[in-house]
C-alpha cells in the first residue's frame, strides 16, 4: 500500500490541497496542545476503514474527526457515523464539509460537540464500532472511557502514536506491558494492526503512528471483583513496577503481609512483578483481598 500522499479518485475524500484549503478558510492551525495532526491522504483513510472491517450496517463513532478526512471515508462504508469533536471551529465546520462533499450521506452523519472524556450518550442507534485517529496525549483515557461507556462497541481501530500502540498491544513479560495493556485487555482482545508513516499527516509529526485493533470479548472476564477493584490492583502493581508484588501491593492491601496473603490465595508468587501477570491474574488478586 502506497503511503505517499494521494488525491482521491472519487473526489469525495479530502486530499492534501483540500485539507490546507479548508484549514486556511477556517483559520485553523493544528495545535500541539490538542495533539492535532490531520490525515491528508485518501489511501490511508481508506486503508484504516478496510482494516477496521467497517460494515454497511455499522454505526461508527469517531473521536476527533478534525477536518473530516476519515469521517468521509467512514461514511462511504458505514450505515451512519457519529463524530465527537471538542474543537469549536472544527465542530462548527464539519457538517457543512460533509454536506458539500457527500450530500447523499449527510443525513447519516451526526456531530457531538464535546470532550470525548465527558460523553455519556450518543445520538441514534448504539455504536457498533469505534474508529479514530486519537490525539496521542489523551489516547488511552479516551479509548478506555469509550469502551467502558458504550458496551455495544464490538470492534475498535485506533490510530495512535507508535509507542502508545506498542503499550496497548503488549503481552505479559514485555518491557512496555503496563496499565494500558491490562486495562485494554479487560475489555477486548488487543493487537497491533499496522504502521502509518509520517508523511500522510499535516503537519508531519516527529513520531511514527500505529494502528491498534480491539475486538470486544464475547463474555466479560469472569470474576467476583468489580472492574474498579481489579483496576485498583493494576494501578498499584505498576505504580512501583520494579518492586515485587508483595511490596508494590502493600499499600493497596493494607500491609505487605496482607498483600502476600492475597497473592498466595490467588496462586501467584509474592515475588512476581506486575509485568508478568495477565488481566485474569489481576482479577484473581482483587477477589482475594481481605477486608
Amino acid at each position: 500500500m502506497s503511503s505517499s500522499p494521494s488525491t482521491d479518485e472519487s473526489g469525495a475524500l479530502l486530499g492534501p490541497a483540500d485539507i490546507r484549503e479548508l484549514a486556511a478558510a477556517l483559520g485553523v492551525r493544528p495545535t500541539k496542545q490538542r495533539g492535532q495532526n490531520f490525515v491528508i491522504d485518501a489511501n490511508t483513510v481508506r486503508r484504516i476503514v478496510r482494516t477496521a472491517e467497517v460494515r454497511p450496517d455499522d454505526t461508527v463513532v469517531e473521536v476527533g474527526p478534525g477536518l473530516g478526512s476519515l469521517t468521509l471515508a467512514l461514511l462511504e462504508a458505514a450505515d451512519r457515523v457519529v463524530a465527537v469533536e471538542i474543537d469549536d471551529v472544527l465542530a462548527a465546520a464539519l457538517p457543512s464539509t460533509i454536506a458539500a462533499r457527500m450530500p447523499e450521506r449527510a443525513e447519516r452523519f451526526s456531530l457531538v460537540h464535546s470532550d470525548a472524556m465527558h460523553v455519556q450518550e450518543l445520538p441514534g442507534p448504539a455504536p457498533t464500532a469505534l474508529v479514530a485517529n486519537l490525539p496521542y496525549n489523551v489516547a488511552v483515557p479516551v479509548l478506555l472511557h469509550m469502551l467502558d461507556r458504550f458496551p455495544s462497541i464490538e470492534r475498535t481501530l485506533v490510530m495512535v502514536q507508535a509507542e502508545v500502540a506498542d503499550r496497548l498491544a503488549a503481552r505479559p513479560g514485555n518491557k512496555v506491558y503496563g496499565v494500558p495493556s491490562v486495562k485494554a485487555n479487560w475489555y477486548a482482545e488487543v493487537k497491533r494492526a499496522g504502521a502509518i508513516g509520517r508523511n500522510v499527516f499535516w503537519p508531519a509529526p516527529n513520531v511514527d503512528s500505529g494502528l491498534v485493533s480491539l475486538v470486544r470479548r464475547d463474555k466479560p472476564i469472569e470474576t467476583t471483583a468489580t472492574k474498579a477493584e481489579v483496576f485498583a490492583v493494576v494501578d498499584a502493581a505498576f505504580a512501583q513496577r520494579r518492586k515485587t508484588l508483595r511490596a508494590a501491593l502493600a499499600g493497596w492491601a493494607g500491609s505487605a503481609a496482607a498483600a502476600e496473603a492475597a497473592l498466595v490465595a490467588a496462586g501467584i508468587s509474592p515475588q512476581a512483578r506486575g509485568e508478568a501477570l495477565t488481566v485474569y491474574e489481576f482479577a484473581a488478586i482483587a477477589e482475594n483481598k481481605q477486608g
